[in-house]
């Protein structure tokens, strides 16, 4: 058995090549909820919702998120009668978050409605939030603290970061789903998501760091870090502000208690050596995804490093 912990672009890029390769069989993938936000009434659930559309085959790659082909009339409707629209919603992303609210309404858990999602758009792995409970980052910026969203989308991560903290998650709880899928695996893999803001409250959940140190399964990462720079997103800039190094050494400090392999691009071979140095064995190629064969490329890759055999 797979499982991934993942979030966002990075992690679903991966995601569709390690589905593409291993079809027919399955996995299973725990997701970041630390960025769910409340817009227009709607819960959010931005890296499930990214994660869902790209297994399911009409994510927006071109953006990296959304629908592709979606509409945003509701949403320009919604700017007309003076509402804040920085956060870009589309009329049938809207429909997924209309869904999600109705059922949690009702009395359904996050997990409930995420897999219920899950069957309806026809992705056949299970994708898993990492808890039920409520947890939120917030950013300590320049301007003071913000949640993920809103320092990331409404202000393009432009400011200057001083600290990440993330609220609620004293109390949170991985769901059974989460814990069982991480006992059971023979394999874990970490696609190049941000380490900080999306496998970071995933892995700040009570017990799940043990789960992983005690864990038989070999485990990967890939680094979402080339030559100094994150492929996408402010993962760099949040890994100075932590303390770490942005490269893959830094991505091995962040692991290296529960990490057998880092795969790292092949720009970055001169780190090899010192990411050895932290009881990692280090692995390089091409990791940047710019198409579809890229992604495969990179999956197989994976899968063989960690001793896959479907």
């Amino acid at each position: 058995m797979l499982t991934a912990l993942a979030g966002g672009v990075g992690g679903s890029k991966l995601l569709t090549g390690l589905r593409h390769v291993m079809y027919p069989e399955t996995g299973a993938v725990v997701v970041n909820t630390a960025d769910d936000e409340n817009f227009y009434g709607l819960h959010v659930s931005p890296d499930i919702d990214t994660i869902i559309y790209q297994m399911a085959g009409i994510g927006d790659d071109a953006k990296g998120w959304g629908i592709k082909d979606d509409t945003f009339n509701v949403l320009e409707m919604l700017g007309r009668m003076g509402l804040e629209t920085w956060f870009k919603i589309g009329d049938r992303d809207f429909a997924t978050h209309i869904y999600r609210t109705i059922r949690l309404n009702e009395g359904a858990s996050l997990t409930q409605v995420t897999a219920e999602l899950a069957e309806k758009l026809g992705v056949s792995w299970r994708i898993l939030p990492m808890t039920d409970d409520p947890v939120k980052t917030i950013v300590e910026t320049e301007i003071g603290p913000l949640p993920f969203q809103t320092y990331f989308v409404k202000h393009r991560y432009s400011l200057k970061v001083h600290g990440i903290r993330f609220q609620g998650i004293e109390k949170a709880k991985p769901v059974k789903e989460v814990v069982t899928a991480l006992s059971h695996a023979q394999h874990i893999i970490i696609p190049p998501s941000n380490p900080v803001v999306s496998i970071g409250p995933i892995l700040a959940l009570q017990g799940v760091r043990d789960l992983l140190r005690n864990s038989n399964a070999t485990i990967l990462a890939v680094s979402p870090i080339v030559r100094g720079q994150a492929l996408r997103g402010p993962a760099a800039e949040l890994m100075k502000s932590m303390g770490y190094e942005p490269s893959p050494v830094g991505v091995a400090e962040m692991y290296h208690d529960f990490l057998d392999i880092l795969v790292f691009d092949t720009a970055d071979e001169e780190l090899l050596q010192d990411v050895k140095r932290l009881g990692v064995k280090p692995l390089t190629t091409e990791t940047i995804m710019e198409s579809f064969e890229d992604r495969v490329k990179l999956a197989t890759f994976c899968l063989k490093a960690v001793g896959y055999r479907s």
